[in-house]
């Protein structure tokens, strides 16, 4: 350590990670980062080669806390927005056949806010009272773009309606790391180094190094819970399948088919990047969550449907796909009766704390990391929290 400076040690280097690192070093503080794996980034990874892939869908949204913190660091980079010729291809799968436009009480009910919602009843049975049974059961599929989760009827009204709202809001919020948010990583890191942060790369702890100061672990809650020696440290996530594909181009595809039977999602990214695949070729990213007994077979015949309703002809334009299940890195869902003050708190006692999408900070999607990372640091070193109020 040297001087005065306190020294704070960072597990993990995906976006909560480096947001940690470098809100300790812009405090002062001395910081060294351990990254399990060759590269940071996490989940915020990018695939290298022809096709630029994350793992599942990636979208920053603007009205985040995250986005003003990055945009006054230059850390945000070149942004990617839909063209409104695109936008004009949004599809709704509703009662087995695509469709141009939204039901009109799903929409209305999409846009109350959060607030209207209670903690501690389930978000089915409120909405089916607040909008009736159709619109309830069809802006439950559509949430689940920000849910990752089988059944976000079953889960705290409040809770999907937030991500409800901000999912649905026009203009939309969501914006896009051009390039594919490696880019936005690789930013982050130089900015860190930058500030003297230490970055060890290949680096698995198997302990923590509370000698040396606070720790703040920035890892998946599973990664935490075996550093931590705490089998407890569990929450609720989802689970879908993610399925990336690259079709050679077509044109009048569409933008974005939203499930209103189910919930599953399938859009074609380089609509609003096309960077992210080759010239003459496009890049759809699809997530289906599937519910327990369910396979992966189960969510890739799922979006081979609405493939089949979407994309004429997808089976013999396909360059290239990839298919994985995600379990439990999707971030929190709360249960009704919970918000996110009930999920595993950021100090964990003896200078430790943790950062995270499955923490209790608020948010949605990557804002919960953010806010996190911010709070355990701002913790850590006893300093004046950041006013996340907006979040």
């Amino acid at each position: 350590m040297q001087g005065n400076r306190k020294h704070i040690t960072v597990v993990g280097g995906g976006f909560a990670g480096l947001t940690a690192a470098i809100t300790a070093a812009e405090a002062g503080a001395e910081v060294t980062l351990h990254e399990a794996h060759r590269t940071l980034g996490g989940r915020a990874r990018t695939a290298d080669g022809r096709y630029r892939t994350n793992e599942g869908p990636h979208a920053i949204y603007n009205g985040g806390p995250h986005w003003t913190w990055l945009t006054q660091r230059g850390l945000l980079g070149p942004i990617a927005s839909v063209p409104l010729r695109e936008a004009a291809r949004f599809r709704f799968h509703r009662d087995g056949a695509l469709r141009r436009t939204p039901p009109l009480g799903f929409l209305r009910h999409a846009l109350r806010k959060a607030a209207e919602a209670p903690v501690d009843t389930d978000f089915l049975t409120w909405s089916t009272r607040v909008a009736g049974p159709e619109a309830a059961r069809q802006a439950a599929a559509y949430s689940a773009v920000a849910l990752f989760h089988h059944d976000p009827g079953s889960l705290s009204a409040r809770f999907v309606q937030e991500r409800l709202h901000r999912a649905a809001a026009l203009p939309p919020e969501a914006r896009f790391i051009r390039g594919g948010w490696g880019r936005l990583i690789d930013r982050m890191e130089t900015h860190a180094r930058n500030l003297g942060v230490r970055i060890e790369t290949s680096s698995r702890l198997d302990e923590l190094p509370l000698a040396d100061g606070p720790v703040v672990v920035a890892t998946s809650l599973t990664a935490a819970a075996r550093l931590l020696g705490d089998p407890g440290l569990t929450w609720e996530s989802g689970r879908t399948v993610l399925f990336d594909l690259a079709l050679r181009t077509r044109k009048g595809d569409p933008y974005i088919v939203s499930d209103l039977d189910a919930p599953g999602w399938v859009e074609r990214f380089t609509a609003q990047d096309p960077s992210l695949a080759p010239a003459g070729e496009q890049l759809i990213q699809a997530q289906l969550p599937i519910g327990p007994g369910r396979s992966k077979a189960d969510g890739i015949a799922h979006a081979e449907r609405l493939l089949d309703l979407g994309f004429p002809g997808w089976r013999e334009r396909t360059v290239w796909r990839r298919e994985a299940v995600s379990t439990g890195r999707t971030g929190a869902v709360d249960l009704p009766g919970t918000t996110w003050r009930d999920r595993p708190a950021i100090d964990r006692g003896d200078g430790v704390y943790l950062a995270g999408d499955q923490v209790a900070a608020p948010g949605v999607l990557s804002e919960v990391s953010f806010t996190s990372a911010v709070e355990a640091v701002s913790l850590a070193l006893h300093t004046k929290r950041l006013d996340l109020k907006h979040a």
